[in-house]
This record gives structure tokens, C-alpha cells and sequence, in this order.
């Protein structure tokens, strides 16, 4: 696994996992944008998106999906330097109340027009302001849990998270020194 910086002020980066072409950035706004990969993911998912969303066309799933994606695209892309991350991502557990090292993080557009965005990019929280992005979904259950798709996400978090305790990453200090090492 390597990480690349998606912002000049390094204060976001993405995993790119051994196996991809691309960062896992890259590779779920790319997803997120492919008509006939999100029609074969809504129709799979039918059920849930109905039950929750209480959205049945798969062609207005599609839609609504594209356009959160630009939002949500926008939002990270055009950070400023002096833009607060902390204020995109919030902890993974809705209850966490306090820091925790290399925190569990998501990224969700807040006031979609039509209905809550069920898009989510994961990362993880080297220190205040600075993010490492490990992937993203389509959630539409209330838990990660319940589905495969999540908990793979899930499962990839924790996959980076223990990367970098195993190789002394705690903050950008040591972050920095890693890639510094590995160049």
C-alpha cells in the first residue's frame, strides 16, 4: 500500500491499495460517475434503497448519485488552504465523543436537496485537520454491519489503521518520516 497526496497543502491524502491502478480516491468518484456500474449496484440493492430511502427507480438513484458525487467532489477538491477538514469529516461511530488515536473518520454531504446523501468516504485521522482516505461507498443501511460492501470498508479502515501502528505512524510528523523513508 502506498499513499498519494490529493491536496497541495498535504492535508489530504488516499491509500492505493497493491493491487490498483488507482488511489482509492480516484477509483469511487470513477465508480460513483459509471452509469452501468451504479444501475447493476442499485438493482442488487433494490430492497434497500426502498426500504430506507423509500426510492424505487433505479434511474433516480442513478441521478441522485452522480450529482451528490460533484457536490461531494467539490467539496474535497477545491479545498482551500486554509479550509478545516474536521469539519468534513466527523468520527466513524456517531456516539464517539472524544479523539482516539489514528481515528476512524467519514465524509458525507450534509443538505442534499432530495434526501440524505448515501455516499461515504472513509479515512483515517493522522492529527487535526489532516486525513488519509482508505475508500468510500454507497450506504444505504442504518449500520455498516448489515451489509457486505460496507463491512469491506469497514475492514479496509482497519486494514490502513493497522499498517500504520505496525509502522509507527501516529501523526503527520511520522507520516511524513515514512514516506520519506520509503523514497
Amino acid at each position: 500500500m502506498t499513499f498519494e497526496q490529493i491536496t497541495e497543502n498535504e492535508k489530504l491524502w488516499a491509500v492505493r491499495y497493491d493491487d490498483c491502478l488507482d488511489n482509492v480516491l480516484d477509483s469511487i468518484l470513477d465508480q460513483w460517475n459509471d452509469v452501468v456500474w451504479l444501475r447493476d449496484f442499485f438493482k442488487a440493492n433494490l430492497e434497500d434503497l426502498a426500504s430506507y430511502f423509500k426510492i424505487t427507480d433505479v434511474n433516480q438513484a442513478i441521478y441522485d448519485t452522480i450529482e451528490d458525487s460533484e457536490r461531494l467532489q467539490c467539496l474535497i477538491m477545491d479545498i482551500s488552504p486554509d479550509a478545516n477538514l474536521d469539519e468534513l469529516f466527523r468520527p466513524l461511530e456517531n456516539n464517539r465523543s472524544s479523539e482516539m488515536l489514528l481515528g476512524k473518520e467519514k465524509a458525507r454531504l450534509h443538505n442534499a436537496p432530495r434526501h440524505a446523501s448515501w455516499l461515504r468516504i472513509y479515512a483515517i485521522k493522522l492529527e487535526h485537520g489532516i486525513y488519509v482516505i482508505t475508500g468510500g461507498t454507497i450506504k444505504l443501511t442504518r449500520t455498516m454491519q448489515e451489509r457486505e460492501h460496507t463491512l469491506v470498508e469497514l475492514a479496509r479502515m482497519e486494514k490502513v489503521r493497522r499498517f500504520m501502528l505496525d509502522n509507527d505512524i501516529t501523526d503527520k510528523d511520522s507520516f511524513d518520516d515514512y514516506l520519506n523513508d520509503m523514497n
